[in-house]
């Protein structure tokens, strides 16, 4: 009986639990990224996706955004805290996507310390609003493909590819998945 090969493309995908130097990389390519998509799941279960602009995104795995808290993706979140953020830089080739647990805080310190004038066209009364909230995003996973930043070097790869008549695949430092395991995170007492 012929044995089978159980070994799928995903187990070429070098998985790494997030140090210092990971979760630099991560910043790094995500900190040129002007807006990120937003996926939330709304009541009847639809994936619902909108641009949001990440304030702050730090070290310790936490991502923050501004929002009203009367939003549909504020309802959304409290019903279901699972959400995904894409980041996309087309130019430089990376692509990163990163899904965690979203949690509505107000913490008016918190919104003094990240609040920009611009961000007045969505909260007249700046901070002070009653609707203006903070949505804290704990990062669970994250997975990037990051392409050699060299042309040549991505043709190369991929004429050989041709050549050869095996798939092209990317090097261990250009598509990484990162596990995060955070602990204390107020958002998965809600799943």
């Amino acid at each position: 009986m012929e044995k089978k090969n159980d070994k799928t493309a995903q187990d070429d995908v070098k998985h790494v639990t997030p140090t210092g130097k990971a979760m630099n990389h991560l910043l790094e390519l995500i900190a040129d990224v002007k807006m990120a998509m937003m996926t939330t799941q709304d009541t009847e279960g639809n994936l619902r996706s909108r641009p949001m602009q990440t304030i702050e995104s730090s070290h310790d795995g936490v991502f923050w955004f501004f929002t009203s808290d009367h939003s549909g993706k504020a309802k959304e979140v409290d019903a279901d805290p699972r959400v995904n953020l894409s980041y996309a830089l087309p130019e430089k080739s990376r692509y990163v996507s990163v899904s965690g647990l979203g949690e509505i805080v107000h913490d008016l310190e918190k919104k003094k310390e990240l609040w920009k004038p611009a961000f007045k066209a969505w909260f007249p009364e700046g901070v002070e609003d009653p609707h203006c909230a903070l949505l804290k995003v704990y990062v669970e996973k994250a997975e990037f493909w990051d392409t050699p930043s060299s042309t040549l070097v991505e043709i190369v790869g991929f004429t050989k590819a041709l050549l050869t008549g095996k798939t092209y695949k990317a090097g261990a430092d250009e598509h990484q998945k990162l596990d995060f395991e955070i602990k204390g995170n107020p958002a998965s007492k809600a799943l």
